[in-house]
């Protein structure tokens, strides 16, 4: 945290609407988009809840399989807390109470082009909504402005990609053209905002195994997301300010 706050605090000057959205103590499963061709948006939303609960909650990302099979990365992810995006760790993660975040776009929401910037992304087969309903805890919907316009991604080498073994190989403005200066993200103003949660402890237990149910639910998130994200976007000045 240390390390994060400052890029939190005076470079991307984050903003946090809504955080007591987030329960006090209790599970909860926090489903935000993604974005920004790098995901720094997971570190700065688990910054925004570390620094601005009143409660002091912590809250642990559901992180795609690659992170944890890069060197240096892995052990970081480890240590900030984050942990594999399967069902039985987030399980594990909401009956002990914790706080769980999931990002359900994945590389397709982090990797899509700045032509598609704030349009979700598809959100998978709707595991997230089964594993919420499986441990009776709310889904809180929270949606991120700000990360799109940090590495505008113009372009994507996928060639190369293939040959690093990587989802996307991305090109902007700045990089690869600029080298290792070209990895610096630009200084956008971010907004993070949390939205009502949505209660799951009403349903029975075999609701989880409900198809129509869980599409429903996951089409409700995305759509909270969507229009919250829209309703930012409008009101925002600027980019950088």
């Amino acid at each position: 945290m240390s390390l994060l706050r400052p890029v939190y605090e005076k470079y991307f000057r984050v903003d946090v609407r809504g955080i007591d959205n987030l329960p006090a103590h209790g599970g909860a499963l926090v489903v935000a988009n993604h974005s920004g061709t790098l995901p720094l948006d997971g570190l700065m939303l688990q910054v925004a809840v570390h620094d601005h609960h009143p409660a002091g909650r912590t809250l642990r990302l559901l992180a795609a399989d690659l992170v944890f099979m890069l060197p240096v990365v892995n052990e970081l992810a480890r240590k900030a807390g984050h942990t594999l995006a399967c069902s039985d760790d987030a399980q594990r993660l909401l009956a002990r109470g914790e706080l769980a975040g999931v990002m359900p776009e994945g590389f397709k929401g982090v990797g899509k082009p700045f032509a598609d910037r704030y349009k979700l992304q598809r959100f998978g087969r709707g595991g997230f909504v089964s594993t919420a309903l499986r441990a009776g805890v709310p889904i809180v919907p929270c949606s991120i402005v700000g990360a799109e316009e940090i590495y505008p991604m113009i372009g994507n080498a996928s060639t190369l990609a293939r040959l690093l073994g990587l989802p996307y190989f991305p090109i902007t403005p700045t990089f690869p053209l600029l080298g290792p200066l070209g990895a610096v993200p630009l200084p956008t103003k971010w907004t993070i905002e949390f939205g009502e949660p949505i209660p799951t402890d009403g349903y029975a237990p075999e609701a989880a195994d409900d198809p129509m149910l869980m599409f429903n639910l996951t089409d409700q998130v995305r759509e909270t997301i969507q229009h919250t994200l829209y309703k930012q976007l409008v009101r925002r000045r600027s980019v950088f300010f």
